[in-house]
């Protein structure tokens, strides 16, 4: 009996024992799976980065062409990426920390635009940054997003198809004439300006005539031709009345005027539209992404 009991109790120890080994083992084999981390690195002559594999080796080749073709003709950097995992953020942060994290971008400003496929929260995304930001509006944003949502649910890789051929389009059209920038978080309006090639021609040329009138006119009044006559006059003239005469004089300050007028400048009529939330075509609203850059963009679920 005391053998019996003696065997129990060596068995009940390499039963424990056995256990915790087990448990040690799948927390050492746990820790060493891979785990699925997004890290996004931007590849010389790469548009495509598929990490939810949405779409075949064919698909990806042709949407790198046509990146290419938009990206040497609009100056500016196209970038298709999709995910299985958000990682906790919304599809709108995710892109705009895809953009950054990636090092996309092209010049100083990282001008650019990038599409989410986000597969965790059924959603798609643009995020534009620098130059990219003025060229597509919130309307031609959410212009965007009706296409290429429609042609996602029929499907993912005719939107990826549908994105490309808008921004070629678009970054064809360039910036609207009253297009501005207002930033969301902040409220702060910056305006764009810029002088047409039209109407650098039109000042040139209402310049030309205004400063040939000018010397037309000078020309006539004061012409070079001989006058002997009148010529000697003049002078005879001008030398009988000419005298030098000198003498204090003191100017005094009789009073002053001061006119006031309000003038409704660009910026401030605009930052007024935007503070009511007008849907002006030219406004393309910013937030900044959590690395500090300003984005602009925006999202739709699919």
């Amino acid at each position: 009996m005391r053998e019996k009991r003696k065997n129990g109790a060596v068995r009940r120890m390499l039963a424990s024992g056995c256990s915790l080994f087990v448990l040690a083992a799948v927390l050492v084999l746990g820790a060493a799976l891979p785990v699925y981390a997004f890290d996004i690195q931007k590849e010389d002559g790469r548009s495509v980065y598929d990490y939810a594999g949405l779409f075949d080796e064919e698909q990806i080749r042709e949407m790198e062409d046509e990146a290419a073709r938009v990206r040497n003709e609009a100056d500016l950097d196209v970038v298709i990426v999709t995910t299985p995992d958000a990682e906790g953020k919304s599809a709108q942060e995710f892109a705009d920390d895809a953009y950054d994290e990636g090092g996309f971008g092209q010049g100083n400003d990282y001008s650019g635009i990038l599409y989410l496929i986000d597969m965790d929260n059924r959603e798609l995304a643009l995020s534009t940054c620098g130059e990219a930001i003025r060229i597509f509006t919130d309307q031609r944003i959410d212009a965007m997003l009706d296409e290429m949502t429609e042609a996602a649910q029929r499907d993912l890789g005719e939107s990826a198809g549908v994105f490309l051929k808008e921004v070629r389009c678009y970054s064809g059209r360039g910036i609207q004439s009253n297009q501005y920038n207002y930033d969301t978080e902040t409220g702060a309006v910056s305006v764009y300006r810029s002088i047409r090639w039209y109407e650098v021609l039109l000042a040139a040329v209402v310049s030309a005539v205004v400063a040939g009138g000018a010397v037309m006119t000078v020309k006539k009044q004061y012409r070079m031709e001989a006058d002997t006559r009148q010529t000697a006059n003049f002078n005879m003239a001008y030398r009988a009345d000419s005298q030098f005469k000198y003498g204090n004089e003191t100017d005094r300050l009789v009073g002053t005027f001061v006119t006031t007028s309000l003038i409704a400048a660009g910026a401030a009529a605009a930052a007024a539209g935007a503070r009511r939330g007008s849907s002006m075509s030219g406004r393309s609203s910013t937030h900044h992404s959590s690395g500090g850059r300003t984005h602009g963009g925006g999202s739709r679920k699919f």
